[in-house]
């Protein structure tokens, strides 16, 4: 409890909220989760290095979580602090040469909407992923044949001990679903993009296009973490379930979504318990019958 009255006053000086006992069903798409010991609403670069300095040297267990997008939280929960990088660090700065500054929280549909309103392409087919630019970077997001990759040009980050640290894309070892965070305990706190000079009506015409496929083959009225499972070498995740006839197949109220057969989605109060085994029988029944190994592509938190 010392500790946490501790991590109250580093807040209270950057006047920023700390919430204890969190549910974190309220701040992932899954909508599942138990609580945390505390949640802190970062709001600046100097706050998170500060809290992450404090928590290592004084061993407090803690994590970082973005807009929840790619995300499982456990049923009991998760025993330690969790910084939330989101609406509260989330400024947006246009930069000569067409390059925009977000901090880590900035929504990517939210930068694609301001980079549009400038004439600023290149972030069309990035528009509908629901993550953060932080936590898109962290493993190189994509969509529609275009990933981060595409558009970073550096990043700044708090490294696994706890300096601030500026890297630049081809330093980032970004591939399919990987960057040089991925895996580690580095926070990517700001990312800078490069973007191109474009036409209003053409970038709102391809945006939208992208927009209408995401909604007429995606499960987005149901939550979710997203595409629950890793593009396979060789093959498609959703082709392979589809194949096995697993389309709608459920544990309690988790269910291979009936639209889009690489969502598991949350149909009413399913657990994480729910999920795990769903997931489990599809990565069984699908390798038995096709010879593929998927792998889960949310993070479980626990």
């Amino acid at each position: 409890m010392e500790q946490i009255e501790q991590l109250e006053s580093i807040c209270k000086r950057y006047d920023c909220q700390l919430l204890k006992n969190e549910p974190l069903c309220k701040h992932t798409t899954f909508r599942i989760g138990g609580c945390c010991k505390a949640l802190i609403d970062v709001n600046s670069s100097e706050l998170l290095l500060e809290l992450v300095n404090y928590c290592n040297k004084n061993n407090v267990r803690w994590t970082v979580l973005g807009n929840g997008s790619n995300v499982l939280v456990s049923d009991d929960g998760y025993d330690g602090i969790v910084f939330l990088v989101g609406k509260h660090f989330a400024n947006i700065k246009f930069l000569d040469d067409y390059k925009v500054h977000c901090d880590a929280g900035v929504i990517l549909m939210t930068l694609a909407k301001t980079a549009l309103e400038e004439s600023y392409s290149g972030m069309e087919c990035l528009a509908g992923i629901p993550g953060t630019v932080g936590g898109a970077l962290y493993m190189n997001a994509g969509a529609y044949g275009g990933e981060m990759a595409d558009v970073v040009v550096s990043a700044e980050y708090i490294d696994e001990n706890g300096c601030l640290k500026t890297v630049l894309k081809d330093d980032m070892n970004l591939s399919y679903r990987h960057s040089m965070f991925s895996g580690t305990r580095c926070i990517v706190t700001g990312v800078t993009f490069q973007l191109h000079d474009g036409k209003y009506d053409a970038i709102k015409t391809e945006m939208e296009g992208y927009l209408n496929q995401r909604r007429a083959k995606q499960p987005l009225e149901l939550p979710s973490a997203g595409s629950t499972f890793k593009r396979p070498v060789g093959s498609y995740a959703s082709f392979l379930i589809d194949q096995c006839g697993l389309k709608g197949a459920s544990v309690g109220d988790a269910q291979v979504s009936i639209k889009h057969a690489g969502f598991v989605v949350n149909t009413g109060k399913a657990t994480c318990k729910d999920v795990l085994e769903l997931c489990e029988y599809v990565i069984g029944t699908v390798e038995e019958k096709t010879g593929y190994k998927l792998e889960m592509e949310p993070v479980l938190l626990r």
